[in-house]
């Protein structure tokens, strides 16, 4: 006979951030993971909106997401990876991979979004340095065959 999941205990155990929020996009659970990624306790970031680790810059378009997404019960990151730069604490800039889930009430209305967030700031750096090389070699090679 399988063995009953307690789900709480998985959500703190895990290695990735997860994060939910309700319709209104206040922070409802913040596990063990976050606090690593972004620096917040969880009793710093219950209760708060997501502006809390979005970008100031970046906020206007993903509330826009956000309210159309509760509006619709529709997006498009259940399966896509969505990668976008975030804040930690200190405000120093990340880079973030995220996919989201819906969450629904018994009516079957979206009642909040559960976010399950992997840092890569190290991993996009080096992206980065990797397509500058690559820019400069290929600068290199075009020189040479002229």
């Amino acid at each position: 006979m399988p063995t009953a999941i307690d789900f709480a205990q998985l959500a703190d155990a895990i290695g990735d951030a997860i994060v939910i929020s309700d319709a209104a996009g206040d922070i409802t659970y913040w596990n063990p993971a976050a606090t690593r990624m972004f620096g917040f306790t969880r009793d710093e970031a219950l209760g708060k909106t997501l502006d809390l680790i979005i970008p100031e810059r970046l906020r206007g378009r993903h509330w826009d997401g956000y309210h159309k997404t509760m509006a619709t019960g529709q997006t498009r990151y259940g399966n896509d990876v969505l990668r976008v730069p975030a804040v930690d604490k200190d405000g120093r800039a990340l880079s973030i991979a995220f996919t989201v889930a819906l969450l629904h009430g018994r009516q079957g209305e979206v009642t909040g979004i559960v976010a399950v967030i992997r840092e890569e700031t190290a991993r996009f750096q080096e992206e980065r340095n990797l397509r500058k090389r690559i820019t400069e070699l290929e600068t290199q090679a075009q020189v040479q065959q002229s």
